[in-house]
């Protein structure tokens, strides 16, 4: 298979572009992930705090805030972003 079927571009110069832009949004999914996962043992740390305080696991005031941040930030597909990114740092306690 050449570089033209694999990326759908129909010249060589064109491939090379999209190349070399798919290998850069590689790179930049594994710093995302990498910052998930992060994210998600910081929210633990926190989470444990609180329920060792005696409080809830989860602060939905603070939760409004995040989805607020990321609405702002990213608009409206940006809160659906921040409800996964929430819900994957649910819970790790």
């Amino acid at each position: 298979m050449t570089p033209i079927d694999v990326t759908g571009a129909r010249t060589t110069e064109a491939a090379d572009v999209i190349t070399g832009a798919r290998e850069r949004i590689d790179a930049l999914d594994d710093r995302i992930i990498g910052l998930i996962q992060e994210r998600a043992a910081v929210s633990a740390v926190i989470q444990e705090a609180r329920i060792t305080s005696g409080g809830r696991r989860v602060n939905l005031s603070r939760e409004m805030e995040v989805l607020g941040h990321y609405r702002d930030a990213l608009g409206r597909p940006g809160t659906s972003l921040a409800m996964t990114l929430l819900e994957l740092c649910r819970g790790r306690v």
